[in-house]
């Protein structure tokens, strides 16, 4: 069975696998925030991780994931595994949301989610622009939610503007946020404002749609 953080009421109406990004662990600073603000909403929130990240907490060494497309299995067979209560929802943080996205069709088809949620999708490689991850969204069933920053260096709310994204996704831009939402100071906005606004809408969409 894979080691899992939970978060929330084991009777909650709805449940969302929380997958985390490609350099930082389940339980990072911006993971356990997330999470815990999601559950407070009577959501329950299941974070795991990818093998190559349990590898390097057991190490110690850092090594690259492999590319997302190779992890998609991993993501389906801990979904499977689990006993999630209520409506299923799937996403994550950056690289794990991209992965949930590349499943979420598939997903939906057997009946096995009911939606999908990123945060601070990584539409290209920052200072990219021209290498975009969209393929898949133009033409997405699953009912979507992408939280991402403003000025986030995977995918700014004036270049995300100009894809053409399916009609099923939803998009909550949060001001001046960066790649983690977090604002700059001189904004006037901060980064617990910034992650609170998301965790509520993240929640009222599962919720809308359980």
């Amino acid at each position: 069975m894979t080691d899992c953080l939970n978060d929330g009421p084991r009777d909650a109406p709805a449940s969302f696998l929380f997958a985390h990004g490609a350099g930082a662990p389940m339980d990072s600073g911006f993971m356990n925030a997330m999470a815990a603000a999601i559950a407070d909403h009577n959501i329950y929130v299941t974070r795991f991780e990818f093998p190559y990240m349990a590898e390097r907490r057991e190490t110690g060494k850092k090594r690259p994931p492999p590319k997302a497309e190779a992890l998609c299995g991993y993501f389906e067979q801990v979904l499977d595994e689990l006993d999630l209560p209520g409506a299923v929802h799937v996403g994550g943080k950056s690289m794990g949301g991209r992965i949930a996205s590349l499943v979420a069709d598939p997903l939906l088809a057997r009946g096995a989610v009911a939606g999908l949620v990123c945060l601070g999708y990584p539409f290209h490689p920052p200072g990219k622009p021209e290498r975009l991850r969209t393929a898949h969204l133009e033409d997405m069933s699953c009912s979507a939610l992408i939280c991402q920053g403003e000025r986030d260096p995977f995918g700014t709310k004036d270049e995300v503007a100009g894809y053409a994204l399916s009609a099923a996704i939803s998009l909550e831009w949060l001001p001046d946020g960066n790649h983690d939402l977090a604002p700059r100071k001189a904004s006037g906005h901060t980064t617990d404002g910034n992650w609170h606004t998301a965790a509520d809408a993240i929640a009222a969409f599962i919720l809308a749609n359980t």
